[in-house]
């Protein structure tokens, strides 16, 4: 592997927690359709596209809905998830995010987004973290899900580098998997026991550095 001259970040996760406006959406509308839908079940959902989670959510229900039905859940799911992340503030970037980002502009590495939301744009802004990253690669302009590496490959593209010169900080075990399948090294950040195909795992970015993050992966 190369000398490392980019970062690419998931951002659910990873850079602030979604996670749970996400849940409180799926809920709603899994309730609408006549069953529970718990915060154990919204882990199948990690990573996962939109309409892909529609069909898991689907499975637990154990419901059947022809296309254009789902088109519209999707669609009223979105909607609900929205009014949550619209009311985002700074204060909920994960902690040690931030000071990162600053180390890594320091040393002159680059930063892309690599993740599967069509909602990045909107949450970078209302986190106002957008100036921090030079590629950002969302949902909206890729076709294929994790663990398929497209994502994290169109970001080292836009970065100009070779995907050996990238490292990817991903919560997610399709993500990780995305990572590898593209060539790159991956930071997992947080369960050592889910993330076990990750070079290594972090809890989270508090304390973390560019010269940890290089001694770990020599």
């Amino acid at each position: 592997m190369g000398a490392i001259s980019a970062c690419i970040f998931d951002l659910d996760g990873v850079v602030v927690d979604t996670a749970k406006y996400h849940y409180i959406a799926w809920k709603s509308l899994a309730n609408g359709l006549g069953f529970d839908f718990t915060e154990e079940d919204n882990e199948r959902l990690k990573g996962v596209s939109r309409m892909r989670s529609l069909e898991i959510l689907m499975e637990i229900g154990g419901v059947d809905l022809d296309e254009e039905t789902q088109l519209k859940l999707a669609a009223k799911k979105n909607e609900e998830y929205l009014q949550y992340i619209l009311k985002m503030t700074p204060d909920e970037i994960l902690p040690g995010v931030k000071d990162f980002f600053e180390d890594l502009k320091a040393k002159g590495i680059k930063i892309a987004l690599g993740s599967a939301s069509k909602n990045a744009m909107t949450i970078l802004n209302q986190l106002e973290l957008t100036p921090y990253f030079d590629a950002i690669v969302d949902g909206t302009h890729v076709s294929k899900a994790k663990p398929d590496p497209e994502v994290f490959l169109k970001g080292a593209e836009l970065l100009g580098f070779d995907p050996a010169n990238c490292v990817v900080f991903e919560d997610a075990e399709a993500g990780v998997e995305a990572a590898i399948n593209g060539g790159m090294r991956c930071v997992g950040i947080g369960s050592p026991e889910v993330l076990n195909k990750a070079n290594f795992v972090v809890p989270g970015f508090e304390g973390f550095s560019f010269e940890k993050m290089e001694s770990e992966l020599k």
